[in-house]
């Protein structure tokens, strides 16, 4: 663009050439070529401003088009990453709950027989000691039969809640199938096991529940098996429910050792 005093300076010039009194002036013909130069050098720039001036506004427009599609794909990205990450969260959840369904028991909600072998399985790796304490409740199928399965079931949670309550933090309690629980009591050995499991069959004689108003107990038989040196947990638990076996036949409500 031309400042005020340049366009002055064209507008005098070209007023001097127009008029006919400098006609013969020597330096007319030299100052119209350099006029004209000059004229022709200002439309030649002006042309190269429109031409930078329409190239930065489709620049301009093309960066805003090309924002507004970066935007709109960021969005679209942040939105699929929502729902993958939703999703993400729900296939983590459900492994999780089929995870604690494979290996804890409906009912009580204590391990089940896969995770105590599991369980097992690797203190056998890492050679650690464990006694283990089969427990059963004295009788129950005539609780069943008496009092029916909802009885049952109520009296089996709350002998769990109570086991809970009596096991140590290293302790592992499980539901080993029906009426009988299986206790994992880590490096312990057979005769302090045996005063934790006398300790817990106290406190689970005490264990009441309600059938019409009257309450109801029950009483339990435990065997107790020491692992030995090179012994697998398959062979520890046969010799504790064969202990098992002799306090039952000894007239239940007693534990019984099996032999070192």
């Amino acid at each position: 663009m031309k400042s005020r005093s340049e366009e002055g300076l064209l507008q005098r010039v070209a007023a001097l050439l127009a008029e006919p009194r400098h006609a013969d002036n020597p330096l007319r013909e030299a100052l119209e070529a350099l006029y004209l130069q000059h004229r022709d050098q200002r439309e030649q720039l002006e042309r190269l401003v429109n031409i930078s001036d329409r190239y930065q506004a489709l620049a301009r427009e093309a960066q805003q088009v090309t924002q507004k599609r970066y935007e709109r794909s960021l969005r679209r990205q942040q939105k699929l990453s929502r729902i993958s990450d939703g999703y993400q969260a729900l296939i983590c959840e459900r492994n999780q709950t089929l995870h604690e369904e494979a290996h804890h028991d409906a009912l009580t909600a204590l391990p089940n027989r896969r995770l105590i072998d599991e369980h097992l399985a690797r203190l056998d790796r890492d050679k650690r000691g464990y006694t283990l304490a089969l427990l059963d409740i004295d009788h129950f199928k005539q609780i069943n039969d008496a009092h029916g399965h909802d009885v049952g079931d109520a009296l089996l949670v709350a002998i769990t809640q109570t086991m809970r309550e009596s096991l140590r933090d290293y302790d592992l309690c499980g539901r080993w199938g029906g009426e009988e629980f299986l206790l994992m009591l880590g490096d312990t050995p057979l005769e302090e096991a045996s005063r934790v499991v006398e300790r817990m069959r106290a406190r689970l004689a005490r264990v009441q529940v309600f059938m019409a108003g009257q309450p109801l107990s029950v009483t339990l038989s435990a065997g107790l098996s020491e692992r030995r040196e090179g012994e697998s947990h398959l062979d520890t638990l046969k010799r504790a429910d064969q202990a098992l076996l002799r306090a039952k036949r000894d007239g239940r409500d007693r534990s019984r050792l099996a032999s070192h």
